[in-house]
């Protein structure tokens, strides 16, 4: 991961890569879980403690048994009392690794310490649970690449490209000596070999350009792709722009599916409106508001069961599977009540919870009391989860 300390407030960060096919062995791994996770991470105020509440927004990828596997991208809000994560069903092609461009924004609100959460330039959520952002070094944007299982797992290389925004709206690139990078595995050469390594690279003259990372996974072989890949961009910006109005909230529609597909770091900068619609309308893409058709993931597959379930959330939020109680699914009408979802376009779920300790879905060591999660039926892939205090509030 790379951390960077603009080194004055923040009130947004935007991050842009491609839907690259993450690969898994069809290996049956028990109940353990392996994941992809490639986010942007802010965190508003860290004045008290690096753990401060934070953002996350990212693509995921994850595999449950011999098989079985789902992939999208998510949201989540972060705190040091617990959190919560929805899954982002918007947009064209989010659960297809097809190669195309998709944008990650985080946009503070503009009364109050809340932040909107953005994909591909349109609101899917908001946070309720964030710090004022204050002056000096007190915000940090990660850009990382977690692997959970990196000796199963096949990452290609994911090119990351960020830049935050200032306190008068002005999107610009951390200046490198801002910049730090961790990676806790070695990097990849003739003594550290694959499927134990990184390659990294953080592109930068004076500013945070790209920063691309990979985890390889030499035994091709051994190894099923996680969906048929296609050689291009199953809705190429072509389609797009015939059914599309040429203005859009102020934002030409045409120039930004151009742009999305051949250079979105710039789209900020270059598309005649984007910028000044994601701080005020911040619904600004015409190509991927909900349609309010059914998913090709809701229609397609087999149907996942109650012990699949379980397992998968045992292991996701490291409780006991006894200490699980589980509902059946619950009708897609039912699923539009929830304000978390992104669109319309949702399939039965279900739901788990428990009163035990875990340490939800963050990557530290502390534990909150109890989650409640909904997965898909058909899919198995997770929807939304809270843990700790935000269980209470919803």
């Amino acid at each position: 991961m790379t951390c960077s300390e603009p080194g004055e407030p923040m009130i947004g960060s935007f991050a842009t890569w491609r839907n690259i096919p993450i690969i898994f062995d069809q290996v049956d791994i028990g109940s353990a879980t392996m994941q992809v996770a490639n986010y942007l991470r802010v965190s508003p105020n860290t004045s008290s403690s690096p753990l401060a509440p934070n953002i996350e927004i990212g693509l995921y990828a994850e595999k449950t048994g011999k098989t079985t596997h789902t992939y999208g991208p998510r949201w989540s809000e972060l705190t040091t009392s617990g959190g919560r994560t929805a899954a982002i069903r918007a947009g064209v092609n989010p659960t297809k690794p097809d190669k195309r461009n998709h944008t990650y924004m985080t946009v503070r609100q503009d009364s109050g310490n809340q932040w909107d959460v953005l994909y591909d330039f349109n609101k899917v959520g908001a946070t309720t649970k964030q710090l004022k952002v204050v002056g000096g070094s007190t915000n940090r944007v990660d850009v990382g690449l977690e692997v959970t299982g990196p000796q199963y797992t096949n990452v290609p290389s994911i090119a990351n490209r960020m830049q935050f925004m200032t306190g008068n709206k002005a999107w610009q690139q951390v200046v490198t000596g801002n910049v730090a990078k961790s990676v806790t595995l070695p990097a990849c050469s003739t003594s550290h070999k694959p499927p134990n390594c990184f390659t990294t690279k953080l592109t930068d003259s004076s500013k945070f350009t790209q920063w691309t990372v990979s985890k390889p996974r030499r035994q091709a072989a051994a190894v099923a792709s996680l969906a048929t890949v296609p050689a291009t961009p199953t809705h190429g910006p072509d389609t797009a722009v015939a059914t599309l109005p040429a203005t859009f909230n102020g934002v030409d529609q045409q120039a930004l599916q151009a742009c999305l597909e051949n250079d979105p770091d710039s789209c900020l900068a270059t598309v005649p409106g984007l910028s000044e619609c994601v701080v005020t309308v911040r619904v600004c893409n015409a190509a991927v508001l909900p349609s309010g058709e059914p998913s090709e993931d809701a229609a397609t597959g087999a149907d996942v069961s109650a012990a699949d379930i379980r397992a998968q959330a045992a292991a996701a939020f490291d409780v006991p599977n006894d200490a699980l109680a589980i509902q059946p699914p619950t009708s897609p009408a039912a699923l539009k009540a929830h304000p978390q979802e992104a669109d319309d376009s949702v399939d039965a779920a279900w739901t788990v919870s428990s009163t035990s300790s875990t340490p939800g879905l963050q990557h530290t060591d502390r534990r909150f009391d109890g989650f409640t999660a909904r997965y898909s039926a058909r899919t198995g892939a997770l929807l939304d989860a809270c843990w700790g205090d935000f269980c209470d509030a919803s």
